[in-house]
């Protein structure tokens, strides 16, 4: 697998104001099997904008783009596994040299395994300190931030086939 690395940093009120929509991105995800099932996807207690994005001035964008041959098509999901994990480490890498910042996640948290987390029993989440929103979850548009500011535009899986890459976006507020 080919993987090639795309970075852009944007100050967070022109990222709130050209990539982020909450109840647009609300909707989809309560079209998603883990809304209200991962303490990473809404619904939450607390507003996006306001208590979450409005803390930081600065948003570091980072994308992978895996392009994958004919063989690796076959195991894309376990390609992209391998793949958020280095990205989610990486971030958490950036986190520790940069106090007082939060990474956000490539997707939805995986930490405690699929369809493991706790909030559907109404515990707290097990590893708050390495559980992740991602920028969707926080409303952010991850097409449009891929597309304008990495300059990748997102490829789906239609009709069954696998595209010829994938993306993931992931980040670091400071």
């Amino acid at each position: 697998m080919k993987i090639e690395t795309y970075e852009k940093t944007i100050d967070v009120s022109a990222y709130l104001d050209g990539y982020v929509n909450v109840d647009e991105f609300l909707a989809c995800c309560r079209a998603c099997g883990n809304y209200d099932r991962k303490w990473s996807c809404p619904s939450f207690s607390f507003d996006p904008v306001e208590d979450y994005w409005k803390k930081f001035h600065t948003f570091y964008v980072i994308g992978k783009k895996m392009i994958l041959s004919e063989t690796e098509k076959e195991n894309w999901e376990a390609c992209m596994a391998e793949v958020k994990a280095e990205l989610t480490e990486t971030l958490f890498q950036k986190e520790e040299a940069c106090p007082g910042s939060r990474s956000l996640s490539a997707g939805s948290c995986a930490v405690c395994g699929e369809d493991n987390c706790s909030k559907p029993q109404g515990q707290p989440c097990r590893y708050p300190d390495r559980m992740r929103y991602s920028i969707e979850a926080l409303g952010g548009n991850v097409g449009l931030t891929a597309s304008r500011l990495l300059g990748i535009n997102l490829q789906w899986i239609e009709e069954g086939k696998v595209p010829d890459y994938f993306v993931l976006v992931g980040g670091l507020l400071y």
